[in-house]
């Protein structure tokens, strides 16, 4: 399956969009706004350049990029004033793949700038260009030294496409019994993934290196795991329940088993470790801050709601490419099940998915 012409997250505004349907991300990425604004904070006051050039990689297509993009402008103009500057032009690269709605995103930026202005009111209205920039970030997007600012969340645990090397030369996997790296994987398999996304990541950054100015900063959140070990009772436990609501569709009749045994995830949750060495090994950016944190669930809401949320969400993430491999007429009894297990098993033990917050400088 091509990744780049299939995979995005649902569109719209419906309630199985994104849209609707990301504030877990949101959640997290709140967790490092903090890393975030200071990072662009120290990088404005370092460089002070008239024209400030953002990316946001993995932009998607609800209102988390246009919230964060609007933190980083009110900071710098906030930072500007104090510093007696003249505040920077904005110039604002939204990037995604091809399939992605950017439109959803495009309709919301009168109301984005009507907010900024409102907000502004006493410094000016910032002069602010947005624009859409579809492609895979595992490559080049910019012009040499255009940015200043890159950020990305909740996208590098995407890898360009299964490791190929898992499926046999008749399109069968090695993988039985999983969608991801389980206990049941053979060990080549947790091998070819992390392959994978060595060989995904040392693009990103190299491709980064020529796009971002001498001292220009990266902020990236990505999901990954607390330890060595692939198999927690985090990430790669989603993935697991997911197996199992697929299994139990094989079990009623409704999707082929050769259908299950030929699918499987493009997704790595890297350790501390390996995002350490592989920062080191491609040489072009000092790694500033690294955090480790796990999203803890919202004890507001009673275990099935979150279960729900938790649903809701995988879906409005995955549901292209299951709807691609499977047919979209399994969508809605596969997060029915879904839902139902998260339910079970968070009312044993939380799910505790780990996230990392990275900050680099380029050299």
């Amino acid at each position: 399956m091509d990744v780049e012409q299939v995979f995005h997250m649902t569109g719209g505004i419906g309630h199985r969009s994104y849209a609707q349907n990301s504030s877990l991300q949101k959640k997290a990425s709140d967790m490092v706004k903090d890393m975030t604004l200071e990072t662009v904070q120290e990088l404005y006051l370092t460089t002070a350049p008239k024209s400030l050039g953002i990316a946001d990689l993995g932009c998607s297509s609800g209102p988390n990029t246009l919230s964060i993009m609007k933190e980083i402008i009110e900071v710098v103009q906030g930072t500007s004033r104090k510093a007696f500057h003249a505040a920077p032009e904005f110039r604002v690269y939204l990037n995604d793949l091809p399939t992605n709605d950017f439109n959803s995103i495009f309709k919301s930026l009168p109301e984005f700038s009507k907010d900024l202005n409102k907000e502004m009111n006493n410094g000016g209205s910032p002069s602010i260009y947005i624009g859409g920039y579809p492609g895979s970030f595992y490559g080049r997007l910019f012009p040499d030294s255009s940015l200043h600012f890159v950020y990305s969340s909740y996208s590098l645990h995407w890898l360009s496409m299964v490791p190929p090397v898992i499926y046999s030369e008749e399109g069968k996997s090695i993988n039985q019994g999983s969608v991801y790296i389980s206990e049941s994987s053979p060990p080549v398999v947790a091998e070819a993934y992390l392959k994978q996304f060595k060989e995904d990541f040392n693009l990103f950054l190299q491709s980064r290196s020529e796009e971002l100015l001498s001292g220009g900063r990266m902020v990236l959140i990505l999901l990954g795991r607390s330890g060595p070990d692939h198999v927690d009772r985090g990430n790669s436990f989603f993935w697991e329940l997911l197996y199992q609501s697929l299994a139990i569709l094989v079990s009623k009749g409704e999707v082929e088993k050769e259908k299950l045994d030929s699918y499987d995830v493009h997704f790595y949750a890297p350790s501390k470790d390996e995002l350490e060495d592989a920062v080191k090994k491609e040489g072009s950016f000092q790694l500033d801050r690294l955090e480790m944190f796990e999203l803890e669930r919202d004890h507001h809401k009673d275990n099935q709601s979150y279960a729900t949320s938790v649903a809701m969400t995988v879906r409005a993430i995955q549901e292209s490419m299951i709807g691609q491999h499977f047919g979209e007429e399994i969508l809605d009894s596969l997060f029915e099940s879904y839902r139902r297990l998260v339910g079970e098993e968070i009312a044993k033990e939380d799910i505790k998915p780990t996230t990392f917050g990275i900050v680099l400088t380029k050299l």
